[in-house]
Order: structure tokens, then C-alpha cells, then sequence
């Protein structure tokens, strides 16, 4: 599993527990023998779910970001695959390449847009 989806999955286990459950896990680390307040938790949560959304768009809006990682790679849709190997059959292989590639690359191109939207909602509606 990658750094990126621990993190993820890190937060969104975060994100579920309550505020008593996460101030008893953090004494149990050693974090601290004083709960967390909620404000506290929010605070970091935020602060982690801004950190997260930085680093995903640092990994993402570039070039390759998308197209040179086979675990985020878009592939043709579904839908279209009996189409593509059809058209692969007949020569256009190079063509449907030159699509997946685009929309990769719009998809990279977006993601620097998107922080914005992440840290908005994230700023505005995490606890």
C-alpha cells in the first residue's frame, strides 16, 4: 500500500473515531496523559486533511502524476472497452492511446485547481 493511501486511510479512521476514543488511543501511545480536547482533534484533523489534500495535488498535478502512476491511472471507461479493442483490431491503437493520455493529462492539469476546493471544504466543514 502507498505512503499516500496510508495516509488516507489514516485519516479517514481519524475521522470516524470520537474524540474520547482518539484522546485513549493517544494516552496509550504516549501522546499525552491529558485527553484531547475536541478542539484540538479538530484541529489537527484539519490540519492533516490539509496536509494530505497539498501533498495529493504535489503528486498529481504534474506531468505523469496521474498517467505514470498505474494505481491512479485513468483507463478507458468500462463502457468502452469492447469499443477500443475493436479499434485497436483495426489500426487506431495509437488514437486510443492519445485519448487515455488526455484525459490523464486534463485530469493532472485539474488537480492544482482542485486543492483549493479541498482545503475549502475542509477548512469549512471538518468538525
Amino acid at each position: 500500500m502507498r505512503r499516500s493511501q496510508l495516509l488516507g486511510a489514516g485519516l479517514l479512521l481519524i475521522a470516524t473515531l470520537s474524540s474520547a476514543q482518539v484522546g485513549e488511543i493517544a494516552k496509550r501511545l504516549g501522546l499525552g496523559t491529558t485527553p484531547l480536547s475536541d478542539s484540538k482533534i479538530s484541529s489537527g484533523l484539519k490540519q492533516a486533511l490539509q496536509i494530505g489534500a497539498e501533498q495529493s495535488v504535489k503528486l498529481t498535478g504534474r506531468p505523469n502524476g496521474y498517467f505514470g502512476n498505474p494505481d491512479i491511472k485513468i483507463l478507458m471507461p468500462s463502457n468502452l472497452r469492447t469499443l477500443e479493442k475493436g479499434l485497436r483490431m483495426v489500426g487506431y491503437g495509437p488514437k486510443v492511446d492519445d485519448f487515455v493520455l488526455s484525459m490523464n493529462r486534463a485530469a493532472e492539469a485539474a488537480a492544482p485547481a482542485a486543492r483549493k476546493i479541498f482545503i475549502d471544504a475542509i477548512t469549512r466543514y471538518v468538525l
